[in-house]
């Protein structure tokens, strides 16, 4: 498997997540404490945020942010808009890089304002594991909150896409 094609099925997998993290905060909405459910849209809003930072440096691109993360998280039809127009962006750019592209090294800056140097394949790497750490602590919160919360696993995913991953010898 090439590393284009693993980036591509984790970026799918990762929308999958944030969908299924989306419906259970709508389902959430006005059943939890307000504190509760206001950490809950803060720390995906974080990862939303690193998300958009990481789409500015895998370009090369300058982006608008001082900070990972913002005092308020906005309601969440608009942080929902947000994810999914992000999420759409990453599938569709993986799609289109070249093995050469990958491999690339960049340099940016952090958002405290120190340098950093990573190829897009780390890049690329990195937000699927930021989003998968962020999902979880949500998923800590809905847990506690509710007794359960989303499914979000690599096996889960792929057993949903591709049912036929669920059988041996065929």
């Amino acid at each position: 498997m090439s590393t284009q094609t693993l980036l591509a099925s984790l970026f799918r997998y990762k929308a999958w997540a944030d969908e299924g993290l989306l419906a259970g905060l709508a389902d959430l909405a006005g059943k939890a404490p307000p504190d509760d459910y206001r950490t809950a849209l803060r720390v995906f809003n974080h990862a939303a945020i690193v998300d958009r930072i990481f789409v500015a440096n895998v370009q090369r691109t300058a982006h608008a942010f001082t900070a990972t993360g913002a005092p308020e998280p906005p309601p969440l039809e608009a942080l929902a808009d947000a994810v999914r127009e992000t999420d759409r962006w990453y599938l569709d750019y993986v799609s289109r890089l070249s093995p050469q592209e990958l491999e690339e090294s960049i340099e940016f800056t952090f958002t405290d304002g120190a340098p950093g140097r990573m190829s897009r394949e780390e890049m690329l790497g990195h937000v699927v594991a930021h989003a998968g750490y962020h999902r979880g602590e949500v998923g800590r919160i809905m847990t506690r909150l509710t007794g359960s919360s989303p499914p979000d696993t690599f096996t889960g995913y792929l057993h949903q896409a591709e049912p036929a991953r669920r059988t041996q010898g065929a």
